[in-house]
């Protein structure tokens, strides 16, 4: 390789080994071309077959995955953010792919990184067909990196989800989320570190382990749990619930004019979130506005439905709550959808 490269940080060689070390882990020996090839199967698509595409990254938590130098899960956590926004959409996830940028190539860490990334494609069935491995010693700091992933997802355009699907009367199903997921993390961090002195290795009594096992919790992939309800066309609408928690992600799956009516109680909620709630001071509307609360997706059910759904789910294994419904909107609000939250009736 050229020496004056080298000399201005970047060292070629080992991007050629990370490549080969990602071929050997994903068993794509095309990987490594200009482009990423998929042969789309649209022989169950119907007529009017769509793509569907997301983007996304893993945000600040990976300074929490950079700080404790474990490298492995944060992979699983870039593909399930993109695959589980293609599924919300009511599509298939086909094929993934991934940007890493990073300081130095040092390459048992990208092969952490991109073992999480394999991972994270064998959980969901989807194809890892390409990525770009960048290394920018001036960009980012020796130690420091960015992940970002692109996934594609196919459907028949008329089973698409949308929120003209969803009605009155419809009952939201939680799915439980593993924790955090991968956000709120610059609220976590400054709760945590900041305002409150924790270290990463620190045992949490509330918690029963350290802050570490708990922040590095890879986000639930839900493809495997919900796609069987896409296919039966069970479902009227899903919310992944990312950044702006519950109340932001639910209402983009409801039609103006109606609301999302949580019950409290209804579902558990994980024991860092209550954590995070005192050490950080945080009102309600703050954790229902940063947090998943316990639920990474919400599926909209006509109520007919519901049963049907339940059993599907459990016999995934995913546990899941009846935690609401759609109910119309107080004619004296504004006609946007919103969110609510009320206490169980106690009879």
């Amino acid at each position: 390789m050229s020496d004056a490269y080298k000399e201005a940080g970047v060292d070629i060689n080992a991007g050629y080994q990370v490549l080969k070390t990602v071929k050997e882990m994903s068993g794509n020996a095309q990987l490594g071309a200009f482009g990423g090839l998929f042969p789309l199967p649209l022989t169950d698509m119907g007529q009017n077959p769509v793509l569907v595409a997301g983007t996304d990254g893993v945000g600040t938590k990976l300074l929490v995955a950079i700080a404790a130098q474990q490298h492995t899960s944060i992979g699983i956590d870039l593909v399930a953010m993109c695959v589980n926004d293609v599924l919300a959409q009511g599509a298939r996830p086909l094929f993934f792919l991934d940007y890493l940028g990073l300081g130095h190539t040092e390459e048992q860490r990208v092969a952490d990184i991109l073992e999480g990334v394999v991972a994270g494609c064998h959980e969901a069935g989807v194809a890892l067909i390409g990525g770009e491995t960048a290394e920018m010693p001036d960009m980012y700091g020796q130690d420091h990196y960015d992940l970002a992933g692109f996934a594609v997802g196919l459907a028949n355009q008329p089973d698409l989800l949308h929120p003209e699907k969803v009605y009155p009367g419809d009952i939201l199903i939680g799915l439980s989320s593993n924790g955090l997921h991968a956000n709120g993390f610059s609220l976590v961090r400054n709760i945590l570190f900041k305002q409150n002195d924790y270290q990463l290795t620190q045992e949490i009594s509330d918690l029963g382990h350290s802050l570490q096992e708990e922040l590095l919790r890879p986000t639930t992939i839900y493809v495997n749990q919900v796609l069987p309800l896409l296919q039966q066309k069970l479902v009227a609408g899903i919310a992944h619930i990312t950044g702006g928690g519950l109340i932001e992600n639910v209402a983009r799956v409801l039609p103006n004019g109606l609301q999302a009516q949580f019950t409290l109680g209804s579902w558990p909620v994980p024991a860092i979130m209550t954590f995070l709630e005192k050490a950080g001071n945080l009102t309600p509307t703050d954790m229902r506005e940063t947090f998943n609360l316990g639920l990474g997706m919400v599926l909209v059910v006509h109520a007919d439905k519901v049963p049907e759904v339940l059993a599907s789910l459990k016999a995934n294994g995913q546990p899941a709550y009846e935690v609401g419904s759609v109910a119309i909107n107080d004619p004296d609000t504004i006609d946007s959808p919103t969110v609510s939250f009320k206490e169980a009736d106690h009879d």
